[in-house]
């Protein structure tokens, strides 16, 4: 039976919605954020608002960004016949950050996952092809997460791309730096080993 007052618990279930947060999480996030000073909650609601108000997707690479086009897609030092798919802006992040890509990248902004209703249509996979053809794309680096869904999502763009005659590629899969083999499960290894590259 749920105690806490009509306004926290309508917060807590919002909180719910923010991926990763379960009942417990939110409610600690909640409490947290009843004891923060007005000054403090203010600024964070509107960061919030602010952040919603001010973004939108970049009219090449469907990131998000406060200026069309991104500043990615403007830098001229980019490998402009280079094009990385990823399933959203955060994946898109972490291999900017990596400093391993030089090239441009295009967001799809989920996978396919029927269950949720997510199928080919709502993944811009057209703008994709339109992209690939008219920026004269020569390489096209399938880097969706390597899930059941993310899998099926690059083999269907590999489909609709095979026929341009581009380059198609995928990042490799296996053990993470400083693992130990002993810990790690036999679809890593077997993925590792499959992908494996001379000394």
């Amino acid at each position: 039976m749920n105690s806490y007052p009509e306004s926290l618990t309508e917060l807590v279930d919002q909180l719910k919605k923010l991926p990763g947060v379960g009942r417990k999480t939110a409610a600690r996030l909640a409490f947290h954020m009843v004891r923060m000073p007005d000054g403090e909650a203010g600024k964070l609601a509107e960061a919030i608002l602010e952040v919603k108000k001010r973004l939108s997707l970049c009219s090449f690479c469907q990131n998000l960004t406060e200026k069309d086009p991104c500043s990615i897609c403007r830098d001229p030092h980019r490998e402009v016949y280079q094009l990385c798919v990823v399933e959203y802006p955060a994946d898109a992040s972490s291999i900017e950050n990596s400093g391993a890509f030089h090239g441009r990248y295009f967001v799809l902004h989920g996978n396919l996952a029927p269950m949720q209703g997510q199928g080919p249509e709502s993944l811009r996979l057209e703008r994709l092809k339109e992209l690939v053809v008219s920026q004269q794309i020569s390489e096209v680096i399938i880097a969706t997460n390597p899930t059941v869904e993310g899998n099926a999502t690059a083999l269907l763009i590999s489909r609709i791309l095979e026929p341009l005659g581009v380059q198609l590629s995928r990042p490799a899969c296996g053990l993470p730096v400083g693992a130990d083999l002993e810990y790690m499960d036999p679809v890593t290894i077997r993925k590792s080993l499959d992908g494996r590259g001379p000394l």
